[in-house]
């Protein structure tokens, strides 16, 4: 009895009572990050923040001027949705109408309210009523939009990982976006199957570039990791040209290139749908080859065949797929730059070919304005 007289004392009540506020107040804050929750809390501080401006201004106008009603206004642009922002703006024209008769006529010296200032607060919130009502039509705040590209880059991104190879045999792929953005057009999925035994690597270019073909990008990369390893290797390129086709976008193309590599023998197949040759070196000769498999584009008509051309990654060999963008330039056709790439590679045949992705993209095309992929794969000797 004592104990339960103890638990319910005052003090015991009011500890638990304090508990479940922080705890409340903690959860309204993360939902409020999120984009979940109320924003009142922000529009409390913004209305309080325009009447201490407005004191300010009427203690010392010259240093807390009548034009910093902007400050709260911009902030209420990028926090608020459109009701709440009606109601700050509101009291901001309340402010500026107190402000204009406790300092009199701005005819009289220049801390005072002047049509200028009235225009300068009247443009930053009109524009920030814009920038909430596409926040509020997008149904993204700006608190979570950039959480959300970040994560959608990530996504990319851990989809274009290769799986690890058995030994003897070296992957790597580096990827840059057009114009130094974080998302690209290009982009790599690959899995093992038939019990590991075999790698299937997809090399995708998608129409656009940069954060315009982004989101094509995302969609079609979990698209085709969910295809790949579920069909026969003669079948993904099909089901992913009828998967485009069901799309039905404005520019809705691509071009792909699927290796099938046997991890035992080195055998394989590339099948192309209207991508760039791939390029095997010989470790015996010191040649590159071009490998150029038959098929039209991604998305265009359907029915679409796609041969295979096969070939053997003997020990030493190298085989490289890359996209149009790391060897085509508006001052060079194709040809030109397949005997660049091929020219810089050959620097790190001595080597083995590690960190060379990376490397190749930087010495054949580091300042072309298009997005540019490379995936690498060497059978150690």
């Amino acid at each position: 009895m004592a104990r339960c007289a103890g638990a319910d004392s005052y003090p015991a009540r009011l500890q638990k009572s304090a508990h479940r506020a922080r705890i409340a107040l903690r959860k309204s804050g993360v939902d409020y990050f999120r984009g979940d929750g109320s924003d009142w809390i922000a529009l409390a501080g913004l209305l309080l923040t325009v009447p201490a401006i407005t004191c300010g201004t009427l203690l010392n106008a010259v240093w807390c001027a009548p034009a910093a009603l902007v400050l709260p206004i911009v902030a209420g642009g990028l926090l608020l949705r459109p009701a709440s922002l009606l109601g700050l703006y509101a009291t901001a024209a309340a402010a500026l109408i107190v402000e204009s008769i406790a300092l009199g006529p701005y005819s009289e010296g220049p801390a005072r309210v002047t049509p200028g200032t009235v225009l300068v607060v009247a443009a930053c919130g009109f524009f920030g009523l814009i920038l909430a009502q596409f926040r509020a039509r997008v149904g993204v705040p700006w608190r979570r939009g950039g959480t959300m590209l970040f994560d959608l880059r990530e996504r990319i991104r851990v989809q274009s990982a290769l799986p690890r190879l058995p030994e003897g045999w070296h992957r790597e792929m580096a990827l840059r976006p057009a114009g130094g953005q974080s998302f690209s057009g290009d982009f790599v999925v690959a899995a093992r199957t038939n019990g590991g035994r075999t790698l299937e690597a997809v090399l995708t270019d998608v129409s656009g570039k940069g954060m315009d073909a982004g989101s094509r990008a995302l969609l079609l990369s979990g698209a085709f990791g969910g295809l790949l390893g579920s069909l026969p290797p003669h079948g993904f390129l099909p089901a992913a040209n009828a998967y485009l086709l069901r799309q039905d976008w404005d520019e809705g193309f691509a071009t792909s290139i699927h290796l099938v590599l046997d991890l035992d023998s080195g055998d394989y197949e590339l099948l192309s749908a209207g991508h760039p040759p791939a390029l095997q070196l010989h470790a015996g000769s010191g040649q590159w080859e071009e490998k150029a498999a038959e098929g039209p584009l991604l998305g265009v008509y359907d029915g679409a065949q796609f041969d295979a051309v096969k070939g053997s990654l003997a020990p030493g060999d190298v085989l490289m797929l890359f996209t149009d963008g790391l060897v085509e330039a508006s001052d060079r056709d194709i040809a030109e730059g397949i005997d660049r790439l091929t020219g810089e590679a050959d620097r790190y045949v001595a080597t083995g070919f590690d960190g060379a992705a990376w490397h190749l993209i930087e010495a054949c095309a580091k300042d072309v304005n298009d997005d540019r992929a490379l995936l690498l794969l060497c059978r150690r000797p």
